[in-house]
């Protein structure tokens, strides 16, 4: 089969351009001495999160306690999981897998801290938990040095808990800073910081020069989409994931209608013009979407496409298009090689 047979819309991922990826970052963290932890919820697929382990990754991350279980039922062994976990339920969940892999979580509160230590105390197993800081996202984490070897110190002094180290996301020169103050307050106490994990695909080429880093975490760097070639971190060309859509309606000279909506499509627009890259019609600007339909402005374009003539959108974000569908279709040299289950698409508790 080839792409043109596949029925629309349909999420290709081109599988030379993907192991590209793959090898490309590997190799640049290895040089510099650092470790690789690809973060999965780009493309919740068992079988790539493999083939990143199998180029060098020292293990996974995932977002939410599903995706995890997930991973782990498919033969996963080391996974991080960046996110505060609240609740009996999740709880009970997460230290049933803390006892099958290896397993690290994060905390920004005291309270974090305190559902963890009860658990793993109740499972009778030692869960490494690694503080999380705020680099300038105002997302989670905690503020200041003093917080985090604080906090840090909690861990410590915190049964079936040990202090894992430092988090954040994303990542800069003042990274650096909060950690390296960090550390001179957790040595007071005799606390060392054995891992310090960034993480981020837009900064990933400048993670050598980060002086603490120890881990990286990217995400989005195994497909790339258009926010990633606009941070100039990827280019077109080793984009390795597009949406195969079809003109199903031309109702105006220069409005062209895409069988390819907010169902298909991430409504993320990251400082972009309109929702997508059409290839075939670079000019043209995707600028607004219905539930099954994509509205698309052929104007500027000097040939207009016929009904039923098939577009390849690259997505602005590529992470929110993995999880709208059930499949991606993996092509080699525009042959259709294999079809991938998105395993873990929907995972979000």
């Amino acid at each position: 089969m080839i792409i043109a047979d596949l029925d629309t819309p349909a999420v290709v991922v081109d599988l030379d351009r993907m192991e590209a990826n793959i090898a490309r970052l590997q190799r640049y963290l290895d040089e510099h001495g650092i470790a690789n932890r690809p973060h999965i919820k780009t493309h919740k697929v068992p079988e790539f999160a493999k083939k990143q382990l199998a180029a060098g990754a020292v293990g996974i991350a995932c977002q939410k306690v599903s995706e995890a279980e997930v991973m782990a039922d498919a033969g996963l062994e080391d996974i991080f999981l960046p996110y505060n976990i609240i609740g009996t339920a999740k709880l009970a969940r997460l230290m049933r897998l803390a006892a099958r892999v290896r397993f690290s979580v994060t905390a920004d509160s005291a309270f974090t801290v305190r559902g963890y230590a009860g658990a793993a105390t109740e499972a009778g197993i030692e869960l490494p938990v690694l503080v999380e800081f705020d680099s300038g996202t105002h997302r989670c984490g905690v503020q200041t040095p003093r917080e985090a070897a604080e906090l840090g110190q909690l861990i410590a002094d915190s049964a079936g808990l040990r202090f894992g180290g430092l988090m954040t996301f994303p990542h800069d020169a003042e990274s650096d800073v909060f950690v390296s103050a960090t550390k001179a307050l957790l040595k007071l106490s005799g606390l060392s910081v054995d891992c310090v994990s960034y993480g981020g695909t837009p900064a990933m080429w400048s993670a050598h020069e980060r002086t603490e880093v120890t881990e990286y975490r990217a995400g989005t760097y195994i497909y790339g989409d258009r926010s990633i070639i606009k941070a100039g971190s990827m280019t077109l060309d080793q984009i390795a994931l597009s949406v195969v859509t079809t003109v199903v309606s031309r109702p105006t000279a220069d409005r062209g209608i895409l069988d390819g909506g907010s169902k298909t499509f991430s409504s993320d627009l990251l400082g972009l013009d309109g929702h997508g890259l059409i290839l075939e019609y670079p000019e043209a600007r995707f600028y607004a979407m219905s539930e099954e339909h994509g509205h698309v402005d052929f104007g500027p374009c000097a040939r207009k496409p016929e009904i039923g003539e098939r577009v390849t959108v690259i997505p602005n974000h590529t992470c929110p298009v993995s999880n709208l569908f059930d499949e991606v279709i993996g092509v080699r040299n525009g042959q259709v090689e294999q079809v991938f289950a998105v395993a873990a698409r929907g995972t979000v508790h």
